[in-house]
C-alpha cells in the first residue's frame, strides 16, 4: 500500500511539472511570435496577439537623471511599427525568459537588446502580462525599461 501511495504521488507531481512546462513553453512561444510579427511589421498578427487596446509603458532615466515614464496605447504602437521605412532595420534580441504562471495569468520577464540599422540603441527588461483565453495566451499589458548600458 505504501508503495502505491508513493507511485501515485510521484505520478501526480510528474504530471503537474509536465503541464507547467507545457504552459511555460506556450507563453514563451507567444512572446517569440510577438517579436516575429514585430520584426516583420505584421500589424494583423500584432493586433491578434493582444487582448484589447492594451496600455504600454516604458521606464527610463532622462539626461537630468530623473525617472521618466512614457505611455502609449497598443494601437499607436502598431501604427508606429508599420510606419518604419523598409530601408531601416531593427531587431529586439531577447536574451532570456523568466516565466511565472498562475492559472490563466502569466508574467514573462525578458531581458533584451535593441538594435537599429545594425547599431546598438538600448537595452532593458520587458515585462509581459498575459491572459489565457481557452487555449491561447494573449498580451494584456507590456512595460519595459530602457537604458544605454546593460546590467546583464
Amino acid at each position: 500500500m505504501k508503495r502505491l501511495t508513493i507511485i501515485a504521488i510521484t505520478l501526480f507531481f510528474t504530471s503537474s511539472l509536465i503541464a507547467q512546462n507545457y504552459e511555460n513553453d506556450n507563453v514563451k512561444q507567444t512572446i517569440l511570435d510577438f517579436f516575429d510579427a514585430f520584426h516583420k511589421q505584421d500589424t494583423i498578427k500584432l493586433k491578434a496577439m493582444a487582448k484589447g487596446n492594451i496600455n504600454m509603458q516604458s521606464i527610463s532615466v532622462n539626461h537630468e537623471g530623473k525617472t521618466r515614464l512614457d505611455e502609449n496605447d497598443y494601437s499607436s504602437f502598431v501604427k508606429n511599427i508599420a510606419s518604419i521605412p523598409n530601408d531601416k532595420t531593427f531587431e529586439e534580441k531577447i536574451l532570456g525568459f523568466d516565466i511565472k504562471i498562475d492559472g490563466n495569468m502569466a508574467n514573462a520577464w525578458t531581458p533584451y537588446e535593441f538594435w537599429f540599422d545594425g547599431n546598438f540603441s538600448h537595452c532593458g527588461i520587458n515585462s509581459f502580462q498575459l491572459i489565457k483565453e481557452e487555449k491561447t495566451w494573449k498580451i494584456i499589458y507590456l512595460v519595459d525599461t530602457r537604458r544605454k548600458k546593460c546590467l546583464f
